[in-house]
């Protein structure tokens, strides 16, 4: 099999596992800025008011700068990492605001650098400390996934390759913990559980999101957290206090 429909399969287990069947949105990257992708900021910037683009606004999280770019009705997301744009991305809505939890198909720029320090040090574990090479073509895989660009099968890699499927498995996670099922229980629940669930799969504070949750009545909530691709189940007062957390 491939390793394109490697991930296909991979992705459409994930869905089945996860019991949500909402794929995400696919964000593209414009064709009229492909040639962008990997070049220097400095001169990206000025080729990008060349053709006709303003800067409405920059995020910045880790070592990674978010900047939103827009141009007539279109927005585009430009993610800068180590002086070089990695990826560009279309962005709709994002101009003029900033990022909200509210918003399924944002990502906050300061949550997405967590997930990904948390996903390429359990990857670097796995594969004995990757060499850079490696660990780059990993992380460019994650940004791309985690902003919805198409898989780039022309310049696929092992590490792009496993970037790409954990960048995928956040993704979703983000978007079923901004869903209004989700929202539905206790935020002093959602947080308590989060918490615990990072404690619990030993990653740093702000790795771990609830995606389904349960009202077992009286007061107390069952939450199935996702941290990256592991999954815990929390059981929770609504005001917080935790009773148990087990594996899913």
């Amino acid at each position: 099999m491939s390793v394109r429909r490697q991930l296909v399969a991979a992705v459409a287990l994930a869905g089945m596992i996860s019991g949500a069947a909402v794929a995400p949105a696919r964000a593209q990257i414009p064709s009229n800025l492909r040639d962008l992708v990997g070049a220097r900021a400095a001169g990206g910037e000025s080729e990008l008011q060349a053709r006709g683009y303003a800067l409405d606004h920059v995020d910045e999280g880790g070592s990674a700068k978010f900047g939103y770019w827009r141009r007539g009705d279109e927005c585009v997301q430009v993610t800068t990492r180590d002086g070089r744009y990695l990826t560009i991305v279309e962005a709709r809505d994002m101009c003029r605001k900033k990022s909200s939890g509210s918003d399924a198909s944002a990502v906050v720029a300061g949550v997405a650098i967590v997930g990904l320090a948390a996903a390429l040090a359990a990857h670097k574990k796995k594969h004995d400390d990757a060499d850079r090479d490696h660990d780059a073509e990993y992380e460019r895989g994650y940004q791309a996934a985690l902003y919805g660009s198409d898989y780039d099968d022309r310049h696929e890699s092992e590490g792009y390759h496993e970037g790409f499927l954990a960048g995928q498995s956040e993704r979703d996670n983000r978007r079923f913990s901004n869903s209004r099922y989700v929202r539905n229980a206790p935020r002093a629940a959602q947080d308590a559980c989060s918490r615990r669930a990072d404690e619990y799969q030993s990653r740093p504070y702000g790795s771990s999101v609830p995606i389904s949750v349960r009202d077992l009545g009286r007061g107390d909530w069952e939450l199935t957290m996702a941290t990256g691709s592991y999954r815990s189940r929390c059981t929770v007062s609504a005001g917080g206090q935790v009773r148990a957390m087990n594996p899913y």
